[in-house]
């Protein structure tokens, strides 16, 4: 596998991640099948994919990307789907991880 693939499928295990938290909100604790199901669904969708990614990214980068995609996207979501607050310390702290992520993807392997 090429490393621009393995960085589009670790991106797409991140996004995926998203996803994950959300079903897991709307799955209330496991209770509601259908949402239980997507989440499992995901889950193991984003595991395989990041598993994939591994195989050529090295671990410490790709786990500090795929963790970052999923904390500003689920609190992104968070705020948009469930009203919750946003605020100049939460932009401050999402603008530090999407650095950190772009630092990370420039830095040489």
């Amino acid at each position: 596998m090429s490393p621009p693939l393995a960085w589009f499928m670790l991106v797409a295990a991140g996004l995926l991640d998203v996803g994950w938290a959300i079903s897991m909100k709307y799955a209330e604790g496991y209770t509601r099948l259908g949402w239980s199901i997507v989440s499992f669904a995901l889950l193991a969708a984003f595991v395989f994919l990041l598993g994939r990614a591994l195989q050529v990214l090295e671990i410490g980068v790709a786990y500090t990307v795929w963790t970052g995609i999923g904390a500003v996207g689920t609190l992104t979501m968070g705020v948009l789907l469930f009203g919750e607050t946003l605020n100049p310390v939460k932009i401050a702290g999402i603008a530090l991880v999407m650095i950190g992520i772009v630092a990370l993807k420039l830095a040489p392997a």
